[in-house]
């Protein structure tokens, strides 16, 4: 390796402008410089000159750009760097005094929901909390899977994990893999395009039809368990108007019974953990 080459590799990342990061969240989203412009109340000439770097936008334009184009906390912070101010976004962590009180909201829905399982996942879909009717659902599953940081997506697509038990695998991989997919559409966030190439190279098999609702009103999650089918309908929350990166990166799963027998057995379980 000549001196050269060495020095060429190392040097750092060249920092993108703020115009390049603006148009590609614009193209992301299939709109128009009219169309943005028009919608943040600016003139296209300007937007366009802001897209090439010749004129820099204020702090002011850069949030309300971001915001007309629904960029990620996250990626607004990056948006702002970019443009040569701070970050407007905290990210802190779930355990920081000042997150106390969603904290407690986290744990009041998961507590709420027993019978039934519920779950609360960050962005790259790695478990955050859950309730104690989880755990009985992944008895047996190896424990090397259930290990630190524990992805909710790949243990659903693991052979050694819940894909093997999951009687329409086929339908339900194809569910969340679009919505992974829909995701990765949304944030651009490397880790979920990675995430999203991964499950896909698993040996799951395609689904032989479009999904219909053959008689139910939202696609079942259906587990074999102890020689028993559970069926689960499953909705998902976030927090409503979060301004901390953490809170708007975290998702809260409900798992809600599809038929009595599913019920029945959650209620049995519940019982036999007192």
């Amino acid at each position: 390796m000549n001196a050269h080459a060495s020095m060429a590799r190392a040097e750092p990342a060249k920092p993108v402008p703020i115009g390049e990061h603006l148009r590609e969240w614009r193209q992301r989203r299939h709109l128009s410089q009219l169309d943005l412009a028009v919608d943040a109340e600016i003139s296209a000439r300007h937007l366009s000159f802001v897209e090439t770097g010749r004129s820099a936008p204020s702090r002011d334009m850069v949030l309300k750009l971001a915001e007309r184009l629904d960029v990620p906390l996250r990626e607004r912070n990056v948006l702002l760097v970019a443009a040569g101010f701070a970050p407007a976004f905290p990210q802190r962590s779930l355990d920081d005094p000042a997150l106390k009180s969603a904290r407690e909201a986290i744990n009041l829905v998961l507590k709420a929901h027993e019978p039934n399982p519920a779950l609360a996942y960050d962005r790259h879909w790695n478990l955050v909390a859950a309730n104690r009717m989880v755990a009985p659902l992944l008895e047996g599953v190896p424990q090397r899977l259930l290990g630190q940081p524990f992805n909710i997506l790949r243990l659903a697509f693991h052979p050694e994990g819940l894909a093997p038990r999951t009687v329409n695998l086929a339908e339900w991989a194809a569910h969340l893999l679009e919505r992974l997919h829909r995701q990765c559409e949304a944030t651009a966030d490397p880790e979920l395009l990675k995430l999203y190439q991964d499950l896909k190279s698993y040996p799951i098999p395609a689904r032989s039809a479009p999904i219909t609702s053959d008689n139910n009103v939202a696609l079942p999650f259906k587990l074999r368990l102890n020689g028993e089918i559970l069926s689960f309908i499953s909705t998902t929350m976030v927090f409503g108007t979060p301004v901390d990166i953490t809170l708007q990166e975290l998702a809260l799963e409900t798992f809600f019974p599809a038929d009595e027998l599913t019920a029945e057995r959650m209620r049995q379980m519940a019982a036999s953990m007192k």
